[in-house]
C-alpha cells in the first residue's frame, strides 16, 4: 500500500493534473517540480522543502492556529493578513489606544507589544509512517485495532518531540489512506509591531468581502521572539529576537500577466471527494440553516456595535469571524449549484459503480451504502446545525451548558472530589473567557432571538421540554416575541452564572441543587441533555460511517484512476500551490484585470462610511502621489493582484513566492464566482486574492514611518 500511494500521493486531482488545482504535500513534490519548472520556477526542490537544511518551508508559519504567516527578516519579523491578527489587535486595544482603528506602528523594538496567548509553528519535517500504521491496524478486531494504534501514535508522537524541544503530530491524509508525522517547533513568545488602521486593514467589509475587484491592505506586522538560545520562551524582557533558518527577500518589481506564482501555507479544510449526497444536503439543509442564523446574530450585534465605540470594540473579533463564513456558505450555495455539482458528482459516481461492476466487485454496492447513511441522518442535520449555531449563539447559553458534566459530577454519590475541583477550574476559565466579550444588553437579546428562531425552525418533535416546561409555561402568551424577550430578562436576572459573588459562592460549595434551580442552567441543560441523548449518537454514527466510505471511496478513486496524480484534501498542514498571476471574465461581456490600483481604492471611499470611510491622514498622503520605489512602471501603485492558485481558509496571510523565491504579496482572499472551491475545483474562474508587497511596504515606509521595519527586510 505504501509503495502504490507513494506513487501517486506526489500531487492532483481526479480530474486532471493543472499547475493552477491542487494543494500539495511539500515533502512529495515529485512529477508536479517538472511542471512547476514548465511554468518559470527557478528554484531547486530542495530550496522548496528540505528536512535537513534551509528552505522555503523555513520561512512559513502557521500563525495562531488558522492562518499562515512567514518570515521576512532576519531579526524574526513575521507578516500576516490584518484579519489574522485581527482578534490580537483588537485585545491589545482600549478605547484610549485604539490600535485596531487608528492602527500601530513600532519604530523601535522596545515599543512592539506582547500579543498574550497568541503563538506560532515552524514545520521542522515531515515523515511518511504509512506501512507502520498499516501493520499496527492489521491485527485484532476494531477495538483492539484501536488500542494498537493509540498506543503507537502517543509513543511516535513522544519520541519525536524529543523531551518537549518539538511537538509532534501523526495526521491522516487522503481520509486515513496515508498517515504523516508532522513535527514542529512552537514558539509563543509572538509581538504585535505594526498594523494599519482597520479603515484600511478591513476596507471593504463586509460589502468587498470575497469580492474582486479588491483594494483592502489586509496585512499586519509581528515578530517573534526566543531566548538566548534561539529557543521557543516563553514571554520575557530578556528575550531576543528569532533567528530563522530561512527568511523571504521581497519583491519590488511587481507582477505581470502570466508570471509563475506559488503559495506555501496551511489550508484548512476541503471536501474534494465529497459525494453528491453530501453536496446536496449541504446546498438545501446545512448551508441555509447557517446563513439564516448568522444573518440574525450579525444584525443584532451591529446594532449596538454602531451605537457605542467600546461595544464595537468589544465585539469586533467575534463579529468578523461570524461575518466572514457568513457570507462564505451564501456564495458557496450560489456556486454550487450555477456550476451543477450535483449533476457533476452523480456523473463521476455513476462511472465509479459501472468500475467496479466490472473491474473491482469490492466497490460494488458503495454508493448505495453512501445513500443508506445520509437518508438515516438528514432528518437530524437541521437540529444539529442549530444547536452549534443557534443554541450555541448565545453565550449565557453555551456557557450554561458547560455545568452538563459538573451537574452529572454533583449527583454521583461515587463522585470524586479532584474531578469535580479540575471540573470547577475548568468552568472558571470558562467564564473568564466568555467574560472577555461579553455584552449583557446584547447576550441577552441574543438569548431571546436564539430561543425563538430555534423554537420556530426546529421541528416539533425534536425540540427540549424547556419549551414547554419553563418558558410557555411561564412566560407565554400570543406574542412570540414578547414570550421570548420576558425569558431572556429574567434569566439574565436570576442567573448566579452572571454575578460575581454568586458564582464564586457556588464554586466554593457547588450543588446539584444550585445548578438545577438556576434558569440559564435550566435552559442550556434541557438543550444539552436532549442534544447528548438524542442526536449527538446519531451525528456520531453518521460520521463514523462517512469516513469509514471515504477512505474506502479513496482507495477505490485511486485504484481505479491509477496512473493519474491525486492530492489529499486540506487538513491544516503545510501545502503548496502554484500557478500563473491573470485576471478572468465572470460573465459575458464582463472582463477583470489581474490587478488592482491605488486610484480604485480611493474611487469607492464614501465620508464617515462603516466599510468604506478612510483616515484624514491617509487620504493627504494620497494627495502627494508620492509613491517612490514602490510604483510601478506606469508610476501606479498596485494595492492587490490575482493569480489562478488553489488555497482555501487557513490560507490568510500565506505568501505569494515569484519564480525566484521572493514575497510578491500576501493571500487574503478568494472571489465569488469560484466559492464553490472547498468541494469542487472550478478551474475557469477560481482565484487567489492577494494585496501587493509594494503597497504594504509603502503603507509601513510613508505612512507609517516605520522605515526601521524597510531597513530589516532584503529588497530586490
Amino acid at each position: 500500500m505504501k509503495k502504490f500511494l507513494l506513487s501517486i500521493l506526489a500531487s492532483v486531482t481526479l480530474l486532471s493534473a493543472r499547475a493552477d488545482e491542487g494543494m500539495w504535500i511539500p515533502m512529495l513534490i515529485g512529477k508536479n517540480y517538472e511542471e512547476m519548472q514548465r511554468l518559470g520556477l527557478k528554484l531547486s526542490a530542495d530550496d522548496l522543502y528540505n528536512a535537513n537544511k534551509s528552505s522555503l518551508k523555513d520561512a512559513v508559519v502557521h500563525f495562531g492556529g488558522g492562518c499562515t504567516g512567514e518570515i521576512i527578516s532576519p531579526q524574526g519579523l513575521l507578516i500576516t493578513n490584518h484579519h489574522c491578527g485581527y482578534g490580537n489587535i483588537a485585545d491589545l486595544s482600549t478605547v484610549e489606544k485604539n490600535y485596531l482603528e487608528n492602527g500601530f506602528w513600532a519604530k523601535k523594538q522596545d515599543e512592539e507589544l506582547n500579543a498574550p496567548g497568541l503563538s506560532v509553528k515552524f514545520l521542522v519535517r515531515m515523515e511518511d509512517v504509512t506501512e507502520e500504521v498499516n501493520k499496527v491496524k492489521s491485527k485484532g478486531n476494531e477495538a483492539k485495532q484501536q488500542k494498537s494504534f493509540t498506543k503507537y501514535k502517543a509513543d511516535l508522537e513522544k519520541k519525536a518531540a524529543e523531551g518537549g524541544k518539538y511537538t509532534a503530530q501523526l495526521t491522516t491524509y487522503f481520509n486515513g489512506n496515508q498517515y504523516i508525522l508532522l513535527v514542529y517547533q512552537v514558539f509563543t513568545d509572538v509581538r504585535l509591531v505594526a498594523t494599519p488602521p482597520k479603515s484600511l486593514g478591513k476596507y471593504g467589509g463586509d460589502t468587498d468581502n470575497w469580492m474582486w475587484p479588491r483594494h483592502t491592505a489586509d496585512f499586519s506586522v509581528f515578530r517573534v521572539y526566543a531566548d538566548k538560545d534561539n529557543n521557543p520562551a516563553a514571554y520575557s524582557k530578556n528575550n531576543v529576537p528569532y533567528k530563522p533558518k530561512h527568511f523571504l527577500p521581497v519583491s519590488t518589481k511587481g507582477v505581470h500577466e502570466n508570471d509563475y506564482a506559488m503559495i506555501l501555507g496551511y489550508p484548512g479544510r476541503t471536501n474534494r471527494y465529497e459525494t453528491s449526497y453530501g453536496v446536496d444536503m449541504a446546498i438545501n439543509e446545512v448551508n441555509p440553516s447557517i446563513v439564516k442564523i448568522r444573518d440574525m446574530r450579525l444584525a443584532l450585534m451591529r446594532n449596538y456595535m454602531r451605537k457605542d465605540p467600546a461595544v464595537n470594540l468589544k465585539l469586533a473579533s467575534n463579529y468578523a469571524r461570524i461575518a466572514n463564513y457568513w457570507k462564505y456558505f451564501i456564495g458557496q450555495t450560489e456556486q454550487l449549484k450555477r456550476l451543477h455539482v450535483i449533476e457533476e458528482k452523480q456523473q463521476q459516481e455513476q462511472e465509479f459503480t459501472a468500475w467496479a461492476k466490472a473491474s473491482n466487485r469490492e466497490y460494488d454496492g458503495l454508493m448505495n451504502r453512501y445513500a443508506k447513511i445520509y437518508t438515516a441522518y438528514r432528518p437530524y442535520a437541521k437540529h444539529n446545525t442549530y444547536y452549534a449555531e443557534c443554541f450555541g449563539g448565545a453565550a449565557l447559553a453555551k456557557f450554561a451548558a458547560r455545568t452538563s458534566n459538573l451537574y452529572r459530577m454533583l449527583g454521583d454519590r461515587k463522585g470524586k472530589a479532584d474531578s469535580i475541583s479540575k471540573e470547577i477550574t475548568e468552568l472558571k476559565k470558562a467564564r473568564k473567557d466568555m467574560m472577555k466579550e461579553f455584552v449583557p444588553a446584547v447576550e441577552q437579546e441574543m438569548l431571546a432571538r436564539t430561543a425563538e428562531l430555534f423554537y420556530k425552525d426546529v421541528p416539533q418533535s425534536q425540540l427540549p421540554d424547556v419549551y414547554q416546561k419553563f418558558i410557555f409555561k411561564q412566560f407565554g402568551n400570543d406574542d412570540w416575541t414578547k414570550t421570548f424577550n420576558d425569558f431572556a430578562q429574567y434569566t439574565f436576572a436570576n442567573t448566579f452564572l452572571l454575578n460575581d459573588i454568586k458564582f464564586e459562592n457556588f464554586t466554593s460549595n457547588p450543588s446539584q441543587e444550585v445548578l438545577a434551580a438556576d434558569p440559564a442552567v435550566q435552559y442550556a441543560l434541557s438543550f444539552a441533555h436532549n442534544y447528548e441523548d438524542n442526536y449527538q449518537p446519531k451525528l456520531a454514527q453518521y460520521t463514523k460511517d462517512r469516513e469509514a466510505l471515504s477512505k474506502e471511496y479513496i482507495k477505490g478513486l485511486m485504484l481505479k484512476n491509477e496512473g493519474k496524480l491525486f492530492y489529499p484534501d486540506a487538513n491544516s498542514t503545510m501545502r503548496l500551490s502554484y500557478g500563473k498571476v491573470g485576471g478572468y471574465s465572470p460573465q459575458d461581456a464582463v472582463s477583470y484585470n489581474y490587478y488592482t490600483t491605488i486610484e480604485g481604492l480611493l474611487a469607492k471611499y464614501k465620508p464617515n462610511d462603516y466599510e468604506f470611510d478612510l483616515q484624514k491622514d491617509f487620504l493627504e498622503l494620497c494627495k502627494t502621489r508620492d509613491y517612490g520605489r514602490y510604483a510601478d512602471a506606469s508610476g501606479e501603485l498596485v494595492t492587490c493582484f490575482i493569480t489562478n492558485n488553489d488555497i482555501t481558509g487557513g490560507n490568510s496571510g500565506s505568501p505569494v513566492i515569484n519564480a525566484n523565491g521572493e514575497l510578491l504579496g500576501l493571500a487574503f482572499d478568494g472571489n465569488w464566482e469560484a466559492m464553490s472551491g472547498d468541494i469542487a475545483f472550478d478551474k475557469k474562474y477560481k482565484r487567489t486574492i492577494a494585496v501587493d508587497i509594494r503597497f504594504v511596504l509603502w503603507l509601513i515606509d510613508k505612512y507609517g514611518g516605520a522605515q526601521n521595519l524597510i531597513n530589516e527586510m532584503t529588497l530586490n
